[in-house]
C-alpha cells in the first residue's frame, strides 16, 4: 500500500504543484504567460491518451511491469523538465511525464490482483484518495518551492519520488496473475490519441481563442469525428484497446456519466481558490496572501481526504459503493455552494474548502470501486483506465468553463476578476458536482457481480 500511495502522490502532485510557478517559468524561460499555460496541457493531453493505452498493456503484460515504466517515464519527463533551458523543452518533458497518467489504472489492477477481499474497497478509496490528496498538497509544494528556491524543484521533487517508487514495486511488489494476452492494437491507439488529443486542445484553450471560433469549434468537431470512428474500429477488432461492449454495460457507462460531472465539480476548488487567496485586498474581496498562504488554507482539506477515502471504502463494502458516492457528491456540492455565499474570511474559506475535499474523498474513493466491481480481473486496467480518462475530460471542461467566467468578468483596470464571477463559478462547480449526485440513483447495483471465485464456491466449481 505504501508503495502504490508513492506512486499516485508523485503523479498527482504534478497536477497542481507547477501552477504557482507559471509566472516564475515564464520570466525564466523568457515566455508569454499563455504560453506557459502549454505546460498544463501537455500534460493534460499525455496523460488522458496515455493513461487507458497504459491500463490495456498491464492487462496484457503485467501491471507490476507497466507501473515500473510508467514511473521510470514519469521521472525521464521531469528530469526533462527540470533541466530545460527553453520552453519547448518544458512542455515536451511534461508530454513524457503524462506517462504517469497510467499510474493510477495499474494500482487499482494490483490492488485487485493482490489485496484480500476484505481489504479491496478500502484499499482502491486510498489510492484514488491520493489523487485529491497531491492536488491540495501540490499547491502548497510548488507555492513553498517559488516563494523559497526555484520552479526547477517542482520537477526533481516529483523525479525523486517517481524513481523511488519504481524501484521499491520492482523489488517488492508481486506480479499479477491475471493476465489478457494479445497482440497491441496499434490502430485504436493512434485513433484514440488523436481524438482525444484534439479536443483537449480546443477546450483548453477555447478562453483565449475563444469559444466560437473555427479553430476550438474545429478541433472539437474533428475529435469527436475521429472518436466515433475509434468506436466503430474497436467493435470491428478482434483484439481491442478498449473493449466497447464493457463499457456498454449500464453500471460501467452510469459510472463513467457520473465520473465526467465529478471531475467537472473538482476543479472548482483547486481553479478557484488560490487566485481568490492571492487577489490583492484593494479589489474588495481577496486576502492579498502568496501562494504558500493559499496552499496552506488548502491543506486540511487535502488532508481530510486521506480519511475519506478508506472511509469511502469501508461504506462501500457494506453499503455498496453507490452510498459513498452519493454522499460525497451531496457534501462536495454543499461545500461549493456555501463558497459560493461566503468567501470574505479565510476562516470561511479554509471551512468549506474542507467540506469540499471531504465530499470529493468519498466520490473519489466510490468510483473505481464501483468499475473494479462491475469489470472481471482481467479487464481491471482498461476499464478503471478509460474511466481515469473521463475524469481527466470532465476535469478540462470544468477548468475551462470557469475560466471562461473568470476572465470575461476581468475589469479593464486592473484585469481582476470580479466577486461576482467566483460566486457564479463555485454556483457552476457545485451544479456539476450535484448533478453527480442525481446521475448516481442511475447506477444499478453491480457488487459482487464479477467477484473471483473463492472457498466459498468451492463445491460449485467441483460440481
Amino acid at each position: 500500500m505504501a508503495i502504490l500511495g508513492l506512486a499516485a502522490m508523485a503523479y498527482s502532485l504534478a497536477q497542481t504543484s507547477i501552477a504557482p510557478a507559471l509566472g516564475d517559468m515564464a520570466v525564466s524561460l523568457h515566455a508569454g504567460r499563455q504560453d506557459v499555460a502549454w505546460t498544463f496541457t501537455a500534460y493534460l493531453v499525455s496523460a488522458a491518451v496515455l493513461t487507458p493505452v497504459a491500463g490495456r498493456l498491464g492487462d496484457m503484460f503485467g501491471k507490476r511491469r507497466l507501473l515500473v515504466i510508467a514511473l521510470v517515464l514519469f521521472a525521464a519527463g521531469g528530469t526533462i523538465a527540470a533541466l530545460a533551458g527553453n520552453l519547448a523543452l518544458v512542455v515536451a518533458g511534461r508530454v513524457v511525464m503524462g506517462a504517469g497518467g497510467g499510474i493510477f489504472p495499474l494500482c487499482f489492477g494490483i490492488v485487485r490482483d493482490t489485496f484480500p477481499e476484505r481489504r479491496r474497497a478500502g484499499a482502491v478509496g486510498l489510492v484514488s484518495a491520493i489523487a485529491g490528496i497531491g492536488g491540495g498538497i501540490g499547491l502548497l509544494m510548488g507555492g513553498l518551492l517559488v516563494d523559497h528556491a526555484s520552479y526547477r524543484w517542482i520537477f526533481w521533487a516529483g523525479t525523486a519520488m517517481a524513481l523511488l517508487a519504481a524501484v521499491a514495486a520492482q523489488t517488492l511488489l508481486p506480479e499479477s496473475a491475471n493476465r489478457a494476452p494479445g497482440r497491441v492494437d496499434l490502430r485504436g491507439t493512434l485513433l484514440l490519441a488523436v481524438g482525444i488529443t484534439a479536443p483537449l486542445i480546443g477546450v483548453s484553450q477555447a478562453t483565449l481563442w475563444g469559444w466560437t471560433s473555427g479553430r476550438t469549434l474545429g478541433l472539437i468537431t474533428f475529435g469527436v469525428a475521429v472518436l466515433a470512428l475509434f468506436v466503430l474500429v474497436e467493435r470491428r477488432t478482434a483484439e481491442p484497446l478498449v473493449d466497447m461492449a464493457v463499457l456498454r454495460r449500464r453500471p460501467v457507462l452510469m459510472t463513467n456519466l457520473v465520473t465526467l460531472l465529478v471531475g467537472f465539480g473538482l476543479f472548482g476548488v483547486f481553479l478557484l481558490v488560490p487566485p481568490l487567496v492571492q487577489t490583492p485586498r484593494s479589489s474588495g474581496y481577496g486576502f492579498g496572501a502568496d501562494a504558500t498562504r493559499a496552499g496552506l488554507l488548502m491543506l486540511p482539506g487535502s488532508v481530510t481526504m486521506l480519511f475519506a477515502g478508506p472511509l469511502s471504502g469501508k461504506l462501500s463494502s457494506r453499503f455498496g459503493s453507490k452510498v459513498p458516492l452519493a454522499l460525497g457528491g451531496a457534501i462536495s456540492s454543499a461545500g461549493l455552494f456555501a463558497l459560493a455565499a461566503d468567501h470574505r474570511s479565510q476562516g470561511a474559506v479554509l471551512g468549506f474548502t474542507t467540506l469540499a475535499f471531504a465530499g470529493i474523498g468519498l466520490s473519489f474513493a466510490a468510483l473505481p470501486n464501483l468499475i473494479v466491481d462491475s469489470v472481471e480481473a482481467t479487464k481491471t486496467g482498461e476499464a478503471t483506465g478509460v474511466n481515469a480518462l473521463v475524469r481527466s475530460v470532465g476535469s478540462s471542461l470544468g477548468s475551462q468553463v470557469i475560466a471562461g467566467i473568470l476572465a470575461g468578468s476581468a475589469t479593464a483596470a486592473g484585469l481582476l476578476p470580479t466577486d461576482h464571477a467566483y460566486t457564479v463559478s463555485f454556483v457552476v462547480a457545485a451544479a456539476g458536482t450535484l448533478a453527480a449526485t442525481a446521475a448516481t440513483l442511475l447506477i444499478p447495483r453491480t457488487r459482487g457481480s464479477h467477484r473471483e471465485p473463492g472457498l466459498a464456491d468451492a463445491p460449485a466449481l467441483a460440481g
